[in-house]
This record gives structure tokens, sequence and C-alpha cells, in this order.
């Protein structure tokens, strides 16, 4: 008998007799005599009715007591409270589900629909969950597919890169990574830290930290525009200008932006500075401006910079590029980084989510 579970109400009916079926058949006496037993460990407060012969009837009989009604409405409570939290807050997903799952059947919630209004409610706190389970409610029919859904959306969630979150950059050409060598800066042009392609081995020079820059904060995500800080120096990739007076036909001055040139092909030289020209924005599939969603990890991109406007002419749009030109500093040899005005192979990178914020 110490191995049997007592009923006082605190389970679902269902459950504690499919526990108790389960000690059946180490008892060698009859039916009768083990249903005795069973009935015995009911809570006397729960009053059963005399001619009760079998599970079926007693199972029947405990989910009539208002015992199991207020069972169910605790549960249904609790269900209704219940709140989601990611596992970047420190939730536990599985722990989770298997709450929602359980009170949903304590509280004998069975429909799908049902079921499913009650899900979303749990996910008020983060729109990224909400959002994309709405889109998929139309999809689930079963509980089972519910939980396949959000599975698929927390897997998704985790791919996609948040502001803060390191980086690496990989030539998709070469397969080699972009990187910035704290202190070492470009003998010509700007003289600000140079920015090259390293191996294709990720080290600590190519690692950047990226930020979210559109206007609105798209809760933390990246989905256009966006800064790269190397994460070493905290310098900024980006351009940079200088400020020349330039004298037009009719003999007046104006001020004119002149950019300085990369080292080898005296294209726009790219570096790393703490100036303005330091936001890129995302264009994903070579210049398709109608991307759905954010930046995830192994994305492909092209990453475009505008020039500062001059007089009445919009700032010309550039691509971070990458190609076979080299440059050296003294003794050393490095792979050249610029912006071009024109997309082409050599312009695509990959985006590697290294640790997410």
């Amino acid at each position: 008998m110490n191995y049997f579970p007592k009923y006082d109400g605190n389970i679902h009916p269902d459950e504690w007799i499919n526990d108790i079926i389960k000690y059946y058949n180490m008892w060698e006496g009859s039916y009768g005599g083990f249903l005795i037993t069973v009935k015995s460990l009911i809570n006397p407060n729960i009053i059963l009715p005399t001619e009760i012969n079998d599970l079926v009837k007693l199972r029947d009989a405990l989910k009539k007591d208002i015992t199991f009604t207020t069972f169910k409405i605790l549960n249904k409570r609790k269900l209704q409270s219940l709140e989601y939290k990611s596992e970047r807050d420190g939730g536990d997903t599985l722990k989770f589900l298997t709450d929602f799952r359980n009170l949903c059947y304590n509280s004998e919630i069975n429909d799908i629909e049902e079921q499913k209004k009650y899900f979303i409610k749990t996910l008020s706190n983060y729109y990224y969950f909400l959002s994309n389970f709405g889109k998929r409610m139309n999809n689930i029919s079963s509980m089972n597919e519910l939980i396949k859904e959000f599975e698929e959306i927390v897997m998704d969630e985790s791919n996609t890169i948040r502001s803060g979150s390191i980086v690496a950059l990989k030539h998709v050409a070469t397969g080699k990574y972009l990187i910035s060598i704290e202190g070492l800066y470009y003998a010509t042009g700007s003289k600000n830290q140079l920015v090259s392609m390293g191996s294709s081995i990720l080290d600590s020079n190519a690692l950047w930290k990226i930020y979210n820059c559109d206007n609105n904060n798209n809760n933390g995500f990246i989905k256009t525009n966006l800064c790269l800080e190397h994460k070493i120096s905290k310098y900024c990739l980006g351009i940079c200008h200088q400020i020349v007076i330039h004298q037009n036909h009719q003999s007046q001055y104006q001020n004119q932006y002149q950019y300085h040139k990369s080292p080898s092909s005296n294209h726009t030289e790219v570096n790393c500075n703490n100036g303005s020209e330091t936001i890129w924005k995302i264009c994903y599939d070579s210049g398709l401006e109608n991307h759905e969603g954010y930046l995830k990890s192994n994305d492909i991109v092209n990453l475009s910079i505008i020039k500062k406007r001059y007089g009445t002419q919009d700032g010309q749009v550039e691509f971070l590029c990458s190609h076979d030109a080299q440059f050296t500093i003294g003794s050393n040899t490095f792979q050249e980084v610029f912006c071009n005005e024109r997309l082409g192979e050599n312009d695509e990178w990959c985006v590697e989510l290294i640790k997410q914020a």
C-alpha cells in the first residue's frame, strides 16, 4: 500500500487512476480487492456513490465531484497567468512547453483553437515570438504541431542577430574574414586604423560588435541599418573624407568633400574611425530591397554606405568590397578592402553570429 499515491483532488483523476493501474499486476488477489484498496486511498472528504464497482465508474464519479471542478478552475487560472520567458532571459523552453501542456490537460482544454488562444497570450512580453507564432497559427491543428512550430520559432530567434552581438564578416568569394588590427594604420590616405582581409581562420581581429542604427529599435534586432565596432580597438568600420575648397567657373569658392583613396586600387578607402560615416545598409540578395525579417546568422548580404551629399546631388552609394589587390606597410602585406559603386561577386559577405547579446 505504501506504493499507491493517495487521491486528494490535486491531480487529474485520469492520471491518478492510470498510475494506480500500474500496480495492479503486483496484486495476486481478486479485482474486487484491488478496487477496495483503491477506494480506500481517496480522501474521505470526497463522497463516492456506493454502487461503484469498477474503475470506469470510479473515474466518472471523481470527475463529477466538486473537487475536480475546483482543480480544473485552478489550473485554468494558472494557464491564464503563464508567461513565456526566453532562454536569452534565463527561461527554460522545455519546462514552459511541458507546463503549458499539463495545464491544458488538467483544465480539460482539449480544443486546439482554444489552446492556441491561451498559448499566444503567454508570448505577450516578446513581440518576435508573438508575431511569428501569429503567422503560423493557421497551420496548427494539434498540440504536437503547436510545439513543433514554436520550437522552430525559438531556433530561428536564436540565430537572429541582436544589437550588441559579436559577429564576423566572411568574404564569400575568398572565404577570408574582414579584420582590423589595433594600432596599425594606413601609411597613405586617411592614416586611420587600416581594414583588410585576414585568413580563413577566425581570430580576435575579425570580431565586430554590431549595433542597430534604424530609427525604430526593431526590438533589439538588426534589420536595415547597422554599425560595426571593432571589438578590440572600439573604432567603427566606415569611410571618411576631408574638406577641400573648390573654385567653380564663376570664381566662387565652395567646400567639397573629398574621400580618401584605397592604397592599391584608388577606390574609396575603408578604415576604422570614430567619424560620422559608419552606418551601413544591409542589401539582401545582391541588392533586393524587400527582404523580409531580420538579419540572421549566415545570411549573405551586401553592405552599402552613402557618401555625404554635395551641393544639390545626393551622396553616392558604394558597397563594401575586397579583391586580390595587395598593399604593403613596412615589410607586411595586406589584402585590400575598399568601397565601390558597382556590385559584383566580390561584394558578398556572410555574417556569422559569434556571440549573441
